[in-house]
């Protein structure tokens, strides 16, 4: 949804004045919660308030070259820092995610606040839970796209928006597309990318710092999954991809390693769903993936209690693996006619 003019003079009142505000980003922060949340709080400090970006755990390492991660408080770490700087706060900015259960050990402190609470973020369906809610999940690619137009169209920002800025937000776009190869057929995003473009960002560097700039243990976990843990099921154009918690703790796992994996298996001719499956302590998580018009957020919220976006999405599962994969084997036989059909 838009924002509606009042709440646009909302947020520009409560702008007016210094703010102790604070960023709040989803559990496993990915290239488009930090860029966006890193892009908004240059901005917010640039203007004179005080901003602080919490994340639930730990950033991907391959993100640590952008500017002023090392200042992001992370709940795993310092949660009881976390929870005094949301009681501090005098404005909340909730990015890149449409429900509070998200934020893991921050929920129920973020769920408490009473300061104002605005939403930005690109998922269909967002809670009632914020004060002010800009949320377009059609035609827009990220939050970092949402992001440049909050900040450049709807404050009117657009000259304090900087080069530092430009590749915050440049990250969160390429890496939410799969550099521009998913969810970005649309004229707005390439708009935005040649604004960015115009600011001086180096597309070539941000894309080796990005995609080039893996540990050796993670690219021996991908070559592993790829020679090991890949299933194709033809028969139902499916593929996915499993991870156990030994396999994790074999190849040394650490916060981001898994980061594009699940879009291998989408990778195939003929293939037009795959499915990564990760172990965790308590659950199993599953990524979807998709191509064409098979929808893998109905997938997911008809069947794993999860959601995203039409074609990449998520869920989770609370048996173990092995009747993980069984119950969802047995799902694509509902599915076969959808999967299966001729498609463009």
């Amino acid at each position: 949804m838009n924002l509606k003019q009042k709440d646009i003079i909302r947020i520009v009142e409560a702008l007016a004045v210094k703010k102790k505000a604070v960023i709040a980003v989803h559990y496993n922060p990915d290239g488009d919660a930090i860029g966006s949340a890193l892009a908004l709080s240059l901005f917010l400090q640039a203007k004179g308030h005080e901003a602080v970006i919490l994340s639930p755990n730990e950033l991907p390492d391959f993100l640590d070259w952008l500017p002023q991660t090392d200042k992001i408080l992370v709940a795993t770490q310092e949660l009881e820092r976390c929870k005094q700087k949301i009681k501090e706060a005098e404005l909340i900015f909730c990015l890149d995610f449409n429900n509070f259960d998200r934020v893991g050990l921050l929920q129920q402190p973020f769920e408490e606040a009473t300061s104002l609470k605005i939403l930005i973020d690109h998922h269909i369906d967002p809670s009632p839970s914020f004060d002010i809610v800009y949320s377009v999940a059609e035609k827009t690619s990220s939050t970092c796209e949402l992001m440049y137009h909050f900040l450049a169209n709807i404050l009117k920002e657009k000259k304090s928006i900087t080069k530092e800025m430009a590749e915050c937000l440049y990250v969160g776009i390429i890496i939410d597309t799969g550099s521009l190869s998913y969810s970005c057929n649309n004229q707005s995003t390439y708009r935005t990318l040649g604004e960015l473009f115009r600011l001086g960002i180096d597309g070539g560097k941000i894309h080796q710092l990005v995609y080039d700039n893996f540990s050796e243990n993670r690219v021996r976990l991908l070559g592993f999954c790829l020679s090991e843990r890949l299933v194709v099921l033809p028969e139902f154009a499916t593929s996915y991809i499993y991870l156990t918690k030994e396999d994790l703790e074999r190849f040394h796992y650490k916060q981001g390693d898994i980061e594009g994996i699940v879009n291998y298996g989408l990778s195939m001719k003929n293939i037009r769903f795959t499915t990564f499956f990760t172990e965790r302590d308590d659950r199993i998580r599953l990524s979807f993936r998709s191509k064409g018009d098979f929808n893998v957020n109905a997938f997911a919220r008809a069947h794993y209690k999860g959601g995203g976006h039409k074609n990449a999405s998520g869920g989770n599962s609370y048996v173990d693996m092995e009747h993980t994969i069984n119950d969802f084997c047995a799902l694509l036989k509902k599915y076969k006619t959808e999967l299966t059909a001729k498609w463009d």
